[in-house]
């Protein structure tokens, strides 16, 4: 699992474990992942719910204006 990096360091894992464990720092960095994985899903679920939302007003306008040119009388 480990590789060449930068400036000849490199990075040495044994296993799944120790990778995921990231010399104690597993956590924070495991859990930033999650919480702006969770950012990006909640921001796309709001975007397409206003979307809908905008939609259906923009429904009820149309309906709204048509019904009134309807029921205008020429005098």
């Amino acid at each position: 699992m480990g590789g060449p990096v930068a400036r000849g360091h490199t990075v040495n894992w044994s296993g799944l474990s120790e990778f995921l464990n990231m010399g104690g720092y597993g956590f924070y960095v495991w859990g930033s992942y999650l919480v702006a994985l969770l950012c990006i899903a909640g921001e796309i679920f709001l975007v397409f719910n206003r979307r809908r939302t905008l939609l259906r007003h923009l429904s009820l306008i149309h309906q709204s204006t048509k019904q009134e040119k309807g029921n205008e009388t020429t005098s």
